[in-house]
């Protein structure tokens, strides 16, 4: 490996005559720089040219001395790295020198000497690309690089990054390269530099090398970093940084970090070790919470949870079961128990005279939007002015409401009982249980849908939701049956529940069933094994697609069945692709449309940069009518890029070209993605754009910029939605689609009164919920066709936005688990990675006693030492221990 010496001499004497004959000029320009110089540098530039001269004296002792008093000279003046250090500026002319002088000597102890000075000195003066620096590092003594300062260490590893790509193409040997890698990430990691370690092993392939290096001082840092960069790590490097993190949290006994990142990697192997490294009872029961709030159904065994007693609350806190107690805690806390009208929600008495003259007609359509409004703002609170009214007068009031809606519209106001009742499973099934008797099969299939509603994201050993559900599966009447399966799909999302899927998978294999039932099947199985990869579910998926008939397959119900396929593989990447591979022999009405779906979902919260340009590439095509495939395409930019920040920034640029360039059935869509980018996240740029696209003559763009609207806004409360939202209700008081779709926006925004929200990303917005984003996304893919669906009569799927319902509360307990109300300081999240020292993690705080409401891009952190969080991330239930060195302060 050494390098040729010949070759390399004459490159010294090159430079060497390059230096020894200036020509007068410079030699006058030289004398005058002299003069420039104060006396000090100018004693420093005649020591140093003596001490070059020394270097190459015959007499070794000599050498040495020079040698010795050059370094000496370096060293001291490399700490500052404002400028160019002095040395190295007036040893510049003799690098050359040095050089030949340097291939001449013959092998000693000195020669190392002199090599690690050319190192140091090749920092400044050797040309771009050479790698001369670490050609002499090599070459020179096994020294302590860090004495030569942070800048030669940095640029070492730059070249070592270069050299290794080479030597990789070349297949040459590394060895003597990763040793310096070693010397280089020790210093790098004991300097505060971990993101530069991280690099530098990223360069050489070896990030196993970083378990050894760190120690409780910087391994938050160096995980942190590594979580944050992983997301622009193309695959399968994303995964291995992950793994490398996770391996560090387990080394330091961080089991709640360990734990998210188990869950972002969907890998149950290391949740279950996580439970079984750790025993402490209570953090176990933070790790419960976690799982929890991200919505994965996970059975404790004797392994994590030895003692019977104990595993039983856990798995109760695994499985919701006191979901609906905290959440009204939190309600009665900020005050918000009473019950509110559609009508406080509309205040109509703020608009002019001629809007509200008109909507003193009793229209079933009107009903149907105040019945979901009603639904929407008073989600989980158990009472509201409708429905749940106390039956004193004998005919009972609940009854009345129901029946002021006209057939379908009664399915959803019977529903809508199980979202006022929401996650409060004893109660809500009794209030409910008196429609089963309904002669009316409406009434029932609605008691059926609120019975999955109110098991929403709650697990319970006898299984009430399935008991009762199961048998009205194969009824005679369609909308009954799309009751019962819409309210599994809602009720065990993310379970993969055998029974269920048994069941469903013969209704769409039995010829006979109606297509619209097969597509509400095949959503409640894409729901029920979200992000599973069944092989079995997809062949019963894909079979039914391929039975429909040319007919069937331009109705809108039939496209969501595509949607059922792709939730299988919701953000499951490459395993996707056999059955993409099986969709391209599939009917060309509705080819393209499965295989931009199955994209989608696949790729959903990957941030991968190829797919949304992939996707973008098929929106660009002016197609003619009848092509379907361009809305999930829109749909799928913003599912893949809703992952980080940066991503949705430039998402939301690229929609606007859209809408500005696209044919009419992509600005169609393009609300609906925006909707999808900054759910329950006002921001304004896209709130303007909505507000435009909301008075567009297209009334379909019109419908969907409106919804949106209150997607953006929802559970926000946000004042300035609110108003756009009264005054279109006021500027379409003739249109009733739009107004419906106003009424429905308005719902959203003010979503169980501003304490839930709909953002599927939890813990810093580090973690997907993947039921949270199915139930979204088979929202959007309904309003895809917007006049036939939403507004036509099957409105129940505005439901399937229950699933990502989730309040944006942080609830701290104590080791009881019961409500403890301390101080936490609110703001906005900073983002500190990388950051030198220990900077603020919030800025612009304001200091409340919990419970407190966390909005879109809040943190929160205790204002007290009084207490020791047990969860990273101050989001949803967080168990506090007291701090066994808090003294209070007299």
């Amino acid at each position: 490996m050494a390098p040729d010496p010949n070759s390399a001499s004459g490159s010294g004497t090159r430079d060497e005559t390059s230096v020894k004959v200036p020509s007068k000029d410079s030699k006058r320009k030289d004398e005058r720089k002299d003069e420039d110089l104060s006396e000090e540098d100018l004693a420093l530039k005649q020591q140093l040219e003596l001490y070059v001269e020394r270097v190459q004296d015959p007499d070794p002792g000599l050498q040495k001395v020079a040698l010795e008093s050059m370094r000496q000279e370096i060293r001291t003046s490399t700490s500052s790295m404002t400028s160019v250090p002095k040395p190295l500026k007036f040893l510049r002319p003799h690098y050359g020198n040095l050089k030949a002088y340097y291939e001449t000597m013959g092998d000693s102890d000195l020669k190392k000497y002199l090599a690690d000075i050319l190192s140091v000195l090749a920092l400044t003066m050797s040309a771009e690309g050479e790698r001369e620096s670490l050609k002499y590092r090599l070459l020179g003594s096994e020294g302590d690089i860090g004495s030569w300062g942070h800048e030669y260490v940095r640029n070492l590893a730059g070249e070592i990054a270069q050299e290794y790509t080479k030597r990789q193409s070349d297949e040459g040997p590394i060895d003597d390269l990763m040793e310096l890698v070693q010397e280089i990430v020790a210093f790098h990691m004991k300097h505060n530099a971990e993101p530069e370690a991280v690099d530098l092993l990223m360069e050489v392939e070896d990030l196993d090398l970083l378990v050894e290096h760190v120690d409780s001082t910087n391994f938050k840092r160096t995980c942190l970093y590594l979580t944050s960069a992983a997301r622009y790590l193309p695959g399968p490097d994303d995964m291995l940084v992950l793994d490398i993190a996770y391996m560090i949290y387990l080394k330091f006994e961080e089991y709640s970090n360990a734990l998210q990142i188990a869950l972002f990697l969907d890998n149950l192997q290391y949740v279950r070790q996580i439970f079984t490294s750790c025993d402490d009872l209570l953090r176990k029961k933070q790790f419960c919470y976690i799982l929890a709030r991200h919505g994965v159904s996970f059975e404790l065994d004797d392994d994590m949870v030895a003692d019977d007693d104990e595993r039983y609350v856990l798995q109760d806190i695994i499985n919701n079961m006191r979901f609906s107690e905290g959440y009204l805690t939190l309600a009665r806390d900020i005050e918000v128990m009473e019950p509110k009208s559609p009508e406080d929600i509309y205040k109509a008495h703020l608009l002019d005279g001629r809007a509200s003259a008109g909507a003193s007609v009793d229209s079933a359509r009107q009903n149907l939007a105040a019945t979901f409004v009603n639904a929407f703002v008073n989600a989980g609170f158990g009472q509201d002015k409708l429905m749940t009214v106390p039956s004193d007068a004998s005919s009972g009031a609940s009854g009345n409401w129901l029946f002021k809606n006209k057939e379908h519209g009664k399915m959803s106001a019977a529903a809508s009982l199980g979202m006022i009742l929401l996650w409060d499973v004893d109660a809500g099934l009794a209030q409910i249980d008196k429609y089963f008797h309904s002669t009316d099969n409406h009434v029932i299939a609605g008691a059926l849908l609120g019975v999955g509603i109110i098991n929403c994201g709650v697990r319970n050993d006898c299984d009430p939701a399935l008991a009762l559900l199961g048998d009205y599966v194969n009824k005679e009447d369609p909308s009954v049956r799309i009751g019962a399966i819409m309210g599994l799909g809602i009720a065990y999302a993310g379970t993969q529940n055998e029974q269920i899927r048994r069941k469903l998978s013969a209704i769409l294999g039995d010829a006979k069933t109606p297509p619209d039932v097969i597509a509400f099947s095949a959503i409640s199985l894409g729901l029920i094994c979200v992000g599973s990869c069944n092989e079995e579910v997809a062949q019963a998926i894909i079979f039914a697609l391929m039975d429909r008939s040319e007919s069937e397959l331009g109705e809108p119900l039939t496209r969501l069945i595509p949607l059922g396929l792709g939730l299988l593989y919701l953000g499951k990447q490459e395993s996707v692709e056999a059955t993409a591979e099986v969709s391209k022999t599939f009917n060309d009405k509705i080819r393209k449309y499965c295989d931009m779906t199955l994209l989608s979902c696949a790729y959903a919260g990957t941030g991968n940069v190829l797919k949304v340009q992939n996707l973008l590439g098929h929106c660009a095509q002016h197609l003619e009518k009848g092509e379907t495939h361009q809305g999930p395409a829109v749909l799928g930019i913003a599912m893949v890029a809703m992952a980080e920040e940066l991503g949705v920034e430039m998402a939301i640029r690229s929609l606007e070209h859209l809408l500005q360039y696209g044919e009419q059935n992509i600005r169609r869509v393009v609300p609906l993605a925006l909707g999808l980018l900054c759910i329950s996240n006002p921001k304004v740029n896209v709130m303007d754009t909505l507000s435009r696209l909301s008075h567009d003559t297209d009334s379909e763009v019109a419908m969907a910029a409106v919804i949106s609207l209150g997607l953006i806004g929802a559970g926000t409360n946000n004042a300035r939605i609110a108003g756009m939202l009264r005054n279109l209700s006021s500027y379409y008081y003739k249109d009733a689609n739009l107004l419906f779709c106003v009424r429905i926006a308005q719902g959203l925004v003010h979503l169980g009164k501003g304490l839930l929200t709909l953002n599927p990303y939890h813990s810093d917005r580090f973690l997907l919920s993947p039921s949270a984003l199915a139930g979204i996304v088979t929202m959007l893919f309904a309003s895809l066709d917007m006049k036939a669906i939403i507004v036509g009569k099957y409105h129940y799927v505005l439901y399937f936005l229950v699933l990502a319902m989730q309040p944006r509360m942080l609830m701290t307990v104590d080791e009881n688990l019961k409500p403890l109300s301390v101080p936490a300081r609110v703001g906005q999240a900073v983002d500190v990675v990388g950051q030198a020292g220990r900077p603020k993690t919030i800025t612009g705080f304001q200091t409340h006693s919990t419970p407190v409401l966390l909005a879109a891009g809040d943190r929160a952190e205790l204002a007290t030492e009084k207490y020791i969080p047990l969860s990273p991330i101050l989001e949803g239930y967080v168990i506090l221990k007291e701090n066994p060195e808090y003294r209070e302060e007299h």
